[in-house]
């Protein structure tokens, strides 16, 4: 067994880093796929002067750092460097609109902002919009928590790679020129990382995810046999790094086993087979969607040659398509179960003793899975039950005040509802949560319908998600408008929505009605409305 197999007394994910460095200095750790790359004791240097030039320009531990960047080699340093400072990571969607950002960075607190060249104008006007917050005009960012309006600082910005503007640092400046010794993590209960995502109501919120939690996961993920990953693998990078799943299940784990990660700024139906020849990937995180992008390509069993193992997650896929896809190229696919609050593998089908359609697997060594009723009680026999975790991967509450975290005795309810089999698989049921899952991102209707509400005319509106063959759900809006074009309507939520929300979050559809249907309490009952989009789907329904 080498020494990758095992990491005793890691509590730190930076720390697997120096382990790296120490047994495989010069061995190749990330390439970008523009051809850029460290060796695992450059990426090691590069850690340390990070966290150094955090530490020299006043980000002291517990300071959260945002990130606001794509798939590049600086979102990687820049992560494990503010983890070795003991500060707070928060990676967002880069793809974020400045109201959205200036929410993020209100609502964290956050003291520094990192950006690169495809970011920075939209973080320069979130830090334009919270300065007039401080002003009193908080218009455009929507509704925010007063007292987190109170306590606002309008942060620095630290840009990659392109000019800056008066007032901004490169990012070449923060690194320190001799990266100091930093002092080892005596608490894994410390804050390590905030990832923003859809509680049970609400805004999106931020998970609290601790240096305990973190770690915990990709242990857990590492004792999976057959592993998901091996230390002579070369593993696709093109899953979001600022998303849990690529940040823990796959950075995680390629620091872990001391793999070789290639980096991808995005999914591009040709462009990722041909990275993965060129590159000779071995093992290929996706999401869902890419298995409808790949159905058509002619030769795709060739053209994934030097890969030994599929995994998909951040939602499920069909039985359907993992049939269709193994039965043509030969390559095991697997999925499994997670969310941000679990840091986020629960289950995986490599842990099943044998596949099952449907089932996303069984739960990874040292996490426990129970189903309970709306009473909160264990159900007798084989009826579905919302889903509740226990383990030391779970998140710590939400932010600020660890709100809806686990319970006394560590179980977290997580709004899914599912069933067990004899042998421990977990198949899913539904949700509980109205949550819309795009392309593995997390919408929440109320956001969009906040947003919607806004345009000029509208006077009510239901946002849902319906199934969608390359996203797995998109978001439709049902929209009422009285005396006004429905086309004129629909120009103008589409509008307003793009320059309010991140695109994953804009309705793929608008459907302007007369009325939305209600309850005599007059609670929109968007049951109905997902019905109607069934009937649409059948072709019953124009």
């Amino acid at each position: 067994m080498s020494s990758a197999d095992t990491a005793p007394g890691v509590t730190d994910v930076a720390e697997l880093v120096t382990l790296a460095a120490d047994e495989s200095p010069d061995r190749l750790a990330l390439v970008e796929a523009e051809g850029r790359s460290l060796t695992w004791a450059q990426l090691e240097q590069e850690v340390g002067r990070v966290a150094t030039g955090l530490g020299a320009a006043g980000i002291v531990a517990g300071f959260r750092v945002m990130l606001v960047l794509g798939n590049r080699i600086e979102f990687v340093t820049t992560y494990l460097g503010t983890l070795r400072a003991q500060a707070v990571a928060v990676p967002v969607n880069p793809s974020s609109t400045p109201g959205e950002l200036a929410r993020m960075v209100a609502d964290s607190g956050s003291r520094m902002v990192v950006a690169d060249g495809d970011t920075v104008t939209a973080v320069r006007e979130a830090a334009s919009l919270l300065q007039r917050a401080l002003d009193g005009d908080t218009d455009d960012m929507g509704e925010v928590d007063p007292d987190v309006v109170a306590r606002l600082v309008v942060p620095r910005v630290v840009v990659v790679g392109t000019t800056l503007l008066p007032g901004e640092r490169s990012y070449d400046h923060l690194r320190g020129d001799t990266p100091r010794p930093a002092p080892a993590l005596q608490d894994p209960e410390k804050l390590a990382a905030l990832l923003y995502t859809s509680g049970t109501s609400g805004r999106p919120r931020a998970a609290m995810l601790t240096h305990r939690a973190l770690v915990a996961n990709i242990e857990q993920a590492a004792a999976v046999r057959p592993p998901m990953i091996h230390g002579d693998d070369v593993v696709l990078g093109v899953l979001p790094l600022f998303h849990v799943y690529g940040l823990n299940a796959v950075l995680g784990l390629v620091l872990r086993h001391r793999a070789k990660l290639v980096i991808a700024e995005r999914f591009d139906p040709q462009g990722t087979l041909d990275l993965i020849e060129d590159q000779a990937c071995s093992v290929v995180p996706v999401a869902p969607p890419v298995f409808a992008h790949w159905r058509d390509i002619d030769g795709l069993e060739e053209r994934l040659g030097p890969v030994r193992l599929m995994l998909s997650g951040s939602a499920p896929l069909s039985a359907e398509v993992i049939e269709e896809f193994t039965d043509r190229t030969g390559i095991p696919l697997h999925q499994g179960y997670g969310l941000t609050e679990a840091s986020p593998i629960v289950t995986s089908t490599l842990r099943s003793s044998e596949l099952q359609n449907g089932s996303v697997g069984a739960a990874l060594d040292g996490i426990e899975i129970r189903l309970v009723d709306e009473a909160g009680a264990v159900p007798v026999g084989d009826d579905p039950g919302e889903i509740q975790i226990r383990g030391a991967n779970l998140f710590s509450g939400y932010w600020p005040d660890g709100a809806d975290g686990p319970d006394p005795e560590g179980w977290w309810s997580t709004g899914d509802v599912g069933f067990l089999d004899a042998s421990g698989d977990l198949f899913l049921v539904d949700r509980v949560k109205e949550l819309v899952i795009v392309s593995g991102f997390n919408v929440y209707p109320v956001e969009v319908e906040e947003v919607i509400g806004e345009t000029p005319g509208v006077t009510d509106v239901a946002v849902i998600g319906t199934d969608d063959p390359f996203s797995g759900e998109a978001v439709v809006a049902y929209v009422v408008a009285p005396g006004l074009d429905a086309e004129a309507v629909e120009t103008a939520v589409r509008e307003h929505c793009a320059t309010r929300l991140a695109r994953f979050k804009q309705p793929s559809r608008v459907e302007v009605v007369d009325e939305l249907p209600v309850t005599v309490t007059g609670k929109v009952q968007k049951g109905r409305l997902r019905g109607l989009e069934r009937r649409r789907a059948l072709g019953i329904l124009e």
